[in-house]
């Protein structure tokens, strides 16, 4: 393993940011800082991680190869040593933040990197919180870790939220032009956070406090989750009117102002919408008020895998074929179009119940290359249009850039589009 150390470096070398979680969120951060010149370490405890990262390779979409040699090249180094915690101006915490099986957020991996920080916490110090969590987190959970050291936030190191943007194979907004929000416990914490984020992110917003920085992003997927619900609802019952609510959309898009296309789709994934809103229902729920707003957004755009699968079955009875025996094609699996992220996937549920009906079911998907639902790996089809062509069935899930959209649709026998795109005899839309 090629690990950093006090040792390799020199005694005295000292880096401006050490990255706590190298996957999504912390690697395109430090890939950043580094391209602005600051002297950058990532933390990982997984030492694959950290093996791929020291011999040059990437494995998350924005980052690619070629800007892991150039981070390399200007001195990154990655290691599952926190000693390089001791010697860094700024840590930045940028770790998973998931539900538990009850649904409440779990901060386990918030908690171990804390701890690891506190160890290593010296005066001067700014550390800050990325990763989604509920108001409150970093003034009750984190601030104390760190004061058990003697030292208090505010005055002998600093303490802030910042709540990660990163919005994957975006090709327009990546973490430089895209404002940063910003939060300490205390103004002199949002300053240095201010001052330390200013050197590789265009505009920085700061706000009253950590508690405002964390509800700004739990406010921003609530409210994509909401309004995603809100089109996904309207979906369902506009079939049964004969309305076709695509084409509304776009009608209604042309007014200049008071209005925000959203569309459905099969469902949510990622690692936003279906789990951040959570964390800020558990926080109010804990205040003794139902979210309902959230509650009921988290019910319709989960059972729309479900709805999709009905709407399949439903396709495949008006050709005179049961679901069961019958060859079906699902066309990308990933969460969102153009990457290889497959995580809450509604692809999974919809795949899931297909299966228990009997399909036959494949899949193809550029940016995966293995795919499982449940213990069952699906065939990938190597020859998508042949697939296309061998399917009773196709369903669009994601129109990943690669596809000829035009014609798979002219090849499919069937094709079910969940996402609006295509036109045609032989094409259904969601």
């Amino acid at each position: 393993m090629n690990n950093w150390n006090l040792e390799d470096a020199g005694v005295m070398s000292s880096h401006d940011l050490v990255v706590l979680g190298l996957g999504y969120v912390g690697l395109p951060l430090a890939q950043a800082a580094s391209m602005a010149g600051l002297r950058v370490a990532g933390f990982d405890p997984d030492p694959r991680k950290i093996d791929l990262l020291n011999e040059g390779r990437s494995y998350v979409d924005d980052v690619t190869d070629e800007d892991v040699a150039e981070m390399r090249r200007v001195g990154f180094s990655a290691t599952t040593d926190s000693v390089c915690l001791s010697v860094t101006e700024t840590a930045v915490i940028c770790v998973p933040t998931p539900l538990r099986v009850d649904g409440a957020p779990d901060l386990a991996a918030v908690e171990s990197a804390v701890a690891t920080v506190r160890d290593h916490l010296h005066p001067g110090m700014l550390v800050v919180l990325e990763s989604t969590t509920y108001p409150g987190t970093t003034d009750e959970v984190v601030r104390p870790v760190l004061e058990a050291t003697g030292m208090t936030a505010g005055v002998d190191f600093h303490l802030a939220f910042s709540p990660e943007r990163i919005d994957p194979g975006n090709p327009v907004y990546g973490l430089r032009n895209t404002p940063k929000v910003v939060g300490g416990v205390t103004p002199a914490c949002t300053d240095a956070a201010t001052r330390f984020y200013g050197k590789f992110v265009d505009t920085v917003v700061p706000t009253r406090s950590s508690r405002e920085a964390e509800m700004a992003k739990l406010l921003e997927n609530t409210y994509r989750h909401v309004n995603i619900a809100l089109v996904n609802e309207m979906a369902v019952f506009c079939d049964e009117l004969g309305v076709d609510l695509w084409d509304a959309i776009a009608a209604a898009s042309t007014k200049p102002f008071g209005f925000q296309a959203f569309y459905p789709g099969p469902g949510v994934g990622g690692h936003c919408i279906p789990i951040d809103p959570n964390y800020l229902s558990y926080r109010v729920k804990l205040l003794g008020y139902p979210f309902r707003f959230v509650e009921l957004a988290q019910e319709i755009n989960a059972r729309m895998p479900a709805y999709v699968c009905t709407r399949v079955q439903r396709t495949l009875n008006d050709l005179g074929r049961p679901v069961q025996g019958s060859k079906v094609l699902l066309l990308g699996v990933t969460y969102k179009p153009d990457i290889a992220d497959d995580r809450e996937s509604p692809a999974q549920p919809l795949g899931k119940r297909l299966l228990e009906l009997g399909a036959e079911l494949a899949f193809h998907d550029p940016h995966v290359e293995r795919w499982r639902v449940n213990e069952h790996e699906l065939e990938r089809a190597d020859d998508v249009l042949a697939a296309v062509r061998d399917a009773d069935i196709v369903i669009l899930l994601q129109p990943h850039s690669s596809y000829d959209l035009d014609q798979i649709t002219k090849e499919a026998n069937v094709l079910f589009d969940t996402r609006g795109r295509l036109a045609g005899d032989n094409v259904v839309r969601l």
